[in-house]
């Protein structure tokens, strides 16, 4: 006679044993997608595409990864794949932080950020507020003043809302009582290009995206880089906090994956990003993004993004109060 429970505890290790399996022969048979919400030569694709074969390596075996642009919507049709694809390890994707969390909020979206699992943030990518340097504004100090002298003497861009741009100066308005005159883009190129046409006098842009000042098409001045410390890529440029403004926001990317995905399958990933990381051939294939890379596990960067939800819920209520006048 069998003992109570005894069919359970087959039924339980049979299944164990068949995730483990299925852990251990991924990924053996086909390539890995990875869902890039833009076009190829982006700042996302391109890190997708550096970072790639070096998470391959550090998998091992048969590895491979296949870049799948989905351009569209800022990033959110990508995301909405990511989070319908079979949760069997073969579909992830690039997530693009505030955006993935601050738009749920703000409006109605075709993913659920809890139906979607994290694997691991790879840039920690500080705004910062540039002016061609034929601008008389050097610092951030001038710039409020005259703002508030002059509330429509002064206009800048960011890449529309829910973007790090976007945020920065809606916190900055709300630390300064300052108002901007702000006009969204649909991409930094055309912030650049109006800034050096005069049209803006200021971008709110990622650092990446500067990776010399004085080598822009026309060179600019960084007036502040919106971080409580500065980075050593910005080791000369004061942060708004220096310059008493206590306002942060920084441009994210990393790693997500369809809820459900098998747990071993998710720590092999995380394991490999986090190696591929480290790896001295991709610290010097990365460029741009060499000086911003910040690992953090999916866990953590979840916990995270939870904890800064008051706070985009605060800058989405003035954002629909700016939007009723």
């Amino acid at each position: 006679m069998k003992k109570p429970g005894a069919s359970l505890a087959l039924f339980t290790a049979l299944f164990a044993g068949s995730i483990g399996t299925a852990a251990a022969d991924w990924p053996s048979d086909r390539p890995i997608e990875i869902m890039v919400g833009f076009a190829p030569g982006g700042t996302t694709d391109v890190m997708a595409r550096t970072l790639a074969p070096f998470i391959s390596k550090h998998l091992g075996g048969k590895a491979s990864m296949l870049i799948v642009n989905r351009p569209g919507a800022s990033g959110e049709i990508a995301v909405s794949q990511i989070q319908r694809a079979k949760p069997d390890g073969y579909t992830i994707g690039i997530i693009n932080q505030p955006g993935y969390f601050f738009l749920p909020i703000y409006r109605k979206v075709s993913y659920d950020p809890k139906q979607i699992s994290l694997v691991a943030r790879i840039v920690s990518d500080p705004t910062i507020m540039v002016a061609t340097k034929r601008s008389k504004h050097r610092d951030l100090t001038t710039v409020i003043r005259a703002l508030k002298a002059d509330p429509t003497s002064l206009s800048a861009g960011h890449n529309g809302v829910g973007t790090n741009g976007h945020i920065a100066m809606v916190r900055l308005e709300a630390a300064s009582g300052a108002k901007v005159n702000e006009i969204p883009f649909n991409g930094t190129a055309q912030q650049k290009l109006a800034l050096s046409g005069d049209q803006i006098n200021f971008a709110f842009i990622s650092a990446s995206e500067v990776p010399d000042p004085e080598k822009e098409a026309v060179p600019v001045r960084i007036l502040a880089q919106f971080s409580k410390s500065r980075i050593s890529k910005l080791s000369s440029v004061p942060t708004t906090f220096e310059q008493g403004f206590p306002v942060e926001m920084t441009a994210e990317r990393g790693f997500a994956a369809p809820a459900g995905v098998n747990p071993a399958i998710l720590a092999s990933l995380q394991k490999a990003i986090e190696m591929a990381m480290k790896d001295p051939e991709y610290i010097r294939a990365a460029h741009a993004d060499a000086p911003f890379l910040d690992y953090l596990g999916g866990a953590e960067w979840t916990a995270q993004m939870e904890s800064q939800r008051k706070s985009y819920e605060e800058v989405v209520e003035t954002v629909r109060k700016n939007e009723q006048r």
